[in-house]
C-alpha cells in the first residue's frame, strides 16, 4: 500500500475537459492530458482493502491495488507488467469502459471511488511513450493455423493471446480497415484512431495476420475457411439493430444509429463513405444531421455517441427519448453496493447540449408528400408493476408530434448476422439468436469457437475482451489436445 493515508488526504479528480463549446466543433478526444503526479495522488486513494472487491467488478479481474501501489510508487514499468498480464488493451478500456471496477471499489461506500479507469489509461500512455510496449512474437510456433473472424476487442484479444500462445493467427476483416466497432462504431472524441493503429503495428510485429475487406462466408466460404485452419474463431459483432416496426418506418429520414455513426468516423479518417443499404434505398447518400430536427430512440451509449455527432454536424436540435422511466440520480435501493449501480449518467455528449425525456413511447413517424420525414408522433408512458413484471400504460392525452427531420434508432442490437457465414457453418443459436457454445466451443463443429457479442451477445468494451481472451485458451486447449483442468494444472505447478 503506497500511502496508507492517501483516501483521507485526496479527493477524486479526473482529467478536466476542453470546453464543450470548443470541442464540438472537432473530434478529437475531450479530456486534456494530465500529469504523471495527478496520478499518483489519484492512485494513493486506494486502500488496498484486505478484499478488493474492483476485482470481481472487473471482467478482466484487474489486479487493481496492486497496479495502483506500482503508480504511486511511479514505478510505471511494473504498473504497466501488473495491468498487461489481464488486459491486452488498457489504452481502450481506459478511455471507454463505464468502470464497472469503481461502482464496487471499496471507497465507494461513502466516498467518490478511485479513478480506476483513468489510472489505466495513464498506465497505458506512458507505457508507449516510454518504450515499454515492444513486439513480443513466441518463440516457438506450434505449426496450427487459427482464424479469427472479425476484428473488433474480443477478435483482437483472442488473436494476441493464440498468438502468445505460438499459433499462427490470421484475422479477417469484412470492412476496409480492423477494429470492428472500435473503428466505425465508437466516435473519434471518444476513442482517436490512432490508438488502434499504434496497437495494431505492435500486434503485426508479433507475427499476426491482418486481411482487410474479406467477408468471410461471401468471398471466402465456410468449407473453405475450416479447410485452411485448425481452427475458427468467430468474434464478429452482434450487427442485426432492434427495429422499429411502426407505421411511418419506410421514410427517408428514419436510420439505425450505427449507420450513421460509422460513416462520420468514416470521414474523420479521410475514406469514402459507404451508403449502407437505406441511404441506397433513398438515393440520399450520406447522413448528415446539419440544419435537421434530430430525435435519438434509446438512451444507452449509442444514443449517447448519437448526441455528440449530431451537434458536432450543427444539427439545429438534438433530443433523447427513451421508453424506460428516469432512473434515480442517486445509487437506487435494488443496486447496492458493491452491484452495477442503476442510476442517471450524464455523458460528455448530453453536456454539449441535448433534451433528454423518459417514458415516452414513438407511435408514429410522419412524412410529408415526397417522403421525407417531417415528424414524429410520441405518447407519455406510466409503468405499473402487474404480477411482479413492469408494464408501460400510455398516459391518455399525451399523445403529440414533435419536429423530426433525422430519426436515429439506437435502442440495441438483437444477434449477429446469421445468413452467409453462421448459416453456411450449421452453427446452432441459443433463445437470443446467439450462437450457441459450451465453454466457447460450438455445439456443432468442434473447431469452430465463438466470443464476444457472437456468442454473448452485445455488451461492454471490457467484456468482449475477457471473452476473446478466455476463448483464446479454451482454444488453445483444444488445439494442443488438453482438458482446460490440465491446462490449470500447468499453469498452476508453473506458479509455484
Amino acid at each position: 500500500m503506497g500511502k496508507p493515508t492517501g483516501f483521507l488526504e485526496f479527493t477524486r479528480e479526473l482529467p478536466k475537459k476542453r470546453d464543450p463549446q470548443e470541442r464540438i466543433h472537432d473530434y478529437k478526444e475531450i479530456e486534456v492530458a494530465f500529469s504523471e503526479q495527478d496520478s499518483q495522488r489519484q492512485a494513493a486513494r486506494c486502500m488496498d482493502c484486505g478484499t478488493p472487491f474492483c476485482h470481481s467488478g472487473c471482467p478482466l479481474g484487474n489486479i487493481i491495488p496492486e497496479f495502483n501501489d506500482a503508480v504511486y510508487e511511479q514505478n510505471w514499468a511494473y504498473a504497466y507488467e501488473i495491468l498487461s498480464t489481464t488486459n491486452n488493451f488498457p489504452e481502450f478500456t481506459g478511455r471507454i469502459c463505464p468502470a464497472p471496477c469503481e461502482a464496487s471499489c471499496v471507497l465507494g461506500i461513502n466516498k467518490p471511488p478511485v479513478a480506476i479507469e483513468f489510472i489505466e489509461k495513464s498506465i497505458a500512455e506512458v507505457a508507449f511513450e516510454r518504450g515499454y510496449i515492444t513486439p513480443k512474437p513466441p518463440k516457438e510456433r506450434t505449426g496450427k493455423q487459427v482464424a479469427v473472424v472479425g476484428s473488433g476487442p474480443a477478435g483482437l484479444a483472442a488473436a494476441a493471446q493464440l498468438n502468445k500462445a505460438g499459433h499462427t493467427v490470421t484475422v479477417f476483416e469484412r470492412a476496409d480497415q480492423i477494429g470492428g466497432l472500435l473503428r466505425y462504431g465508437i466516435p473519434d472524441f471518444k476513442l482517436e484512431k490512432w490508438t488502434i493503429d499504434r496497437r495494431l503495428a505492435v500486434m503485426e510485429a508479433e507475427g499476426i495476420t491482418f486481411k482487410t475487406g474479406v467477408n468471410v462466408g461471401v468471398d471466402m466460404k465456410a468449407n473453405a475457411l475450416l479447410d485452411q485452419f485448425d481452427l475458427v474463431m468467430l468474434t464478429g459483432g452482434s450487427t442485426v439493430p432492434r427495429d422499429l416496426p411502426i407505421p411511418g418506418r419506410h421514410l427517408k429520414g428514419v436510420y439505425p444509429a450505427m449507420e450513421f455513426l460509422s460513416q462520420q468516423n468514416k470521414r474523420n479518417a479521410n475514406l469514402p463513405v459507404e451508403v449502407d443499404h437505406q441511404g441506397a434505398k433513398y438515393g440520399d447518400g450520406e447522413l448528415w444531421a446539419t440544419n435537421k430536427n434530430v430525435v435519438v430512440i434509446g438512451g444507452g451509449d449509442t444514443g449517447s455517441d448519437c448526441v455528440g455527432t449530431s451537434n458536432r454536424h450543427g444539427a439545429a436540435s438534438v433530443t433523447q427519448i427513451e421508453l424506460m422511466p428516469m432512473p434515480p440520480k442517486d445509487r437506487a435501493e435494488n443496486t447496492p453496493w458493491p452491484n452495477w449501480p442503476m442510476m442517471l449518467r450524464t455523458s460528455t455528449s448530453h453536456e454539449e447540449g441535448c433534451d433528454r425525456h423518459w417514458s415516452i413511447n414513438t407511435k408514429e413517424f410522419i412524412g410529408d408528400e415526397n417522403g421525407n420525414l417531417k415528424a414524429l408522433r410520441i405518447v407519455d408512458l406510466t409503468w405499473k408493476n402487474e404480477n411482479g413484471r413492469m408494464q408501460m400504460v400510455e398516459l391518455p392525452g399525451s399523445e403529440r408530434d414533435i419536429p423530426c427531420e433525422l430519426a436515429l434508432l439506437a435502442a440495441g442490437f438483437l444477434h449477429p448476422q446469421h445468413n452467409g457465414l453462421l448459416d453456411d457453418l450449421g452453427v446452432e443459436y441459443d433463445e437470443r439468436g446467439n450462437v450457441k457454445a459450451t465453454n466457447y466451443q460450438s455445439t456443432v463443429n468442434p473447431k469452430v469457437f465463438a466470443a464476444g457479442d457472437m456468442r454473448r451477445g452485445q455488451s461492454l468494451v471490457v467484456w468482449a475482451i475477457s471473452e476473446g481472451r478466455e476463448a483464446a485458451r479454451a482454444a488453445d486447449c483444444y488445439l494442443m489436445g488438453e482438458t482446460m483442468l490440465e491446462a490449470k494444472a500447468v499453469s498452476m505447478i508453473a506458479v509455484e
